[in-house]
């Protein structure tokens, strides 16, 4: 199975009184996030199925990702990817979408950067995903205990680079 970490993109300050879950992504939120985006398109992915948290800014980030490149399935939201939630969680939600060709995963910091480092069997190594950042694993096997191998990383600004 392919598989891609999506962090959310750049989204609005948190103000008292309102809600962390209600943050919405910010038009140079939405902007970058496309540079991303449009990249992976171009590199080929194509996720078969697209799971994010609920929180309003990663399903706005799993939508657009849904929308460019192409995802015919309808994003779906899942509790595994809530910024309180751990790898092993997460692991689990991999494991029961293991017929799909290809995952998409949006969520949070420091959650994704964690679940990567459990992925790969490096608990040790710390993986830091930037806002809009989409890195790309290959799994093989869906033991009790996961075996990832990395692909690649982008960033938006590797995204942004890459135009010039």
């Amino acid at each position: 199975m392919e598989l891609y970490l999506l962090r959310h993109g750049i989204a609005e300050a948190r103000l008292p009184g309102r809600p962390d879950e209600k943050r919405e992504l910010t038009p140079k939120g939405r902007e970058r996030l496309r540079l991303v985006l449009d990249v992976a398109r171009n590199a080929e992915a194509g996720p078969s199925l697209i799971l994010s948290s609920p929180y309003r800014r990663a399903a706005q980030t799993a939508e657009m990702a849904a929308r460019i490149l192409k995802c015919k399935q309808p994003v779906a939201l899942t509790e595994a990817l809530l910024p309180g939630a751990s790898p092993e969680a997460v692991w689990q939600e991999i494991r029961a979408h293991r017929n799909e060709k290809a995952l998409l995963l949006a969520g949070h910091e420091p959650l994704l950067g964690r679940t990567a480092s459990f992925l790969l069997g490096a608990a040790s190594v710390q993986v830091e995903l930037k806002k809009g950042a989409l890195l790309a694993l290959d799994i093989d096997r869906f033991d009790a205990q996961p075996r990832a191998r990395l692909r690649w990383l982008l960033t938006a600004k590797l995204a942004a680079a890459g135009r010039h």
